[in-house]
């Protein structure tokens, strides 16, 4: 029996749910999302502001689309009502970021500034504060694409375990190791 698929998933205020044809559409104050069900393994109700997900049998395959469509409904219901929001900290000596508009540019000690092209969907801010590292703070209704973005700008400079330097999460916890020690 699925934990997380069994829960049932409370639509709030100001959000619309619609189930066309294996085709999931949610709307609200923030923006509009769709997700494709595979009907074969899972049926979708909504009924007294309540969405539930149940599989068709009880096969391995099922079970795991179970939960996994009952997560990515949950995401888009939270997407839509309240957004998300990610900040990513860029650590190291001369380390900055700036946006005009869409576009994130970067120095991370490259011989080039790295240009970073944002879909439409996502907010952008950037804060530089003198003394503290610059913050990248990404804001949307899509839980896929927010991810998806932030990791391809943490893989421009991914966190080195000796000084940390690089792109990381704020409050991420980095496994750090030791340098050498002199020999005798």
């Amino acid at each position: 029996m699925s934990r997380i698929g069994n829960a049932p998933i409370e639509i709030p205020q100001g959000v619309e749910v619609a189930v066309n044809n294996g085709i999931i559409t949610v709307k609200g104050p923030k923006g509009e999302l769709t997700q494709k069900v595979d009907t074969s393994a899972v049926v979708v109700s909504v009924a007294d502001n309540v969405i539930a997900i149940s599989r068709n049998s009880e096969l391995k395959d099922h079970k795991a689309k179970h939960g996994l469509y009952r997560s990515l409904v949950y995401n888009m219901v939270e997407g839509v009502s309240k957004g998300f929001k990610t900040q990513q900290e860029l650590v190291g000596v001369g380390y900055r970021a700036s946006n005009q508009g869409q576009k994130l540019e970067l120095l991370l000690g490259y011989s080039h500034a790295i240009v970073f092209e944002l879909p439409d969907e996502i907010n952008i801010s950037c804060e530089s504060e003198r003394g503290k590292n610059p913050i990248v703070t990404l804001e949307s209704h899509d839980k896929q694409l927010i991810g998806h973005v932030a990791a391809k700008i943490r893989s421009l400079r991914k966190p080195e375990p000796y000084k940390g330097k690089g792109i990381k999460f704020v409050g991420e916890q980095l496994r750090r190791k030791a340098g050498k020690s002199a020999a005798k």
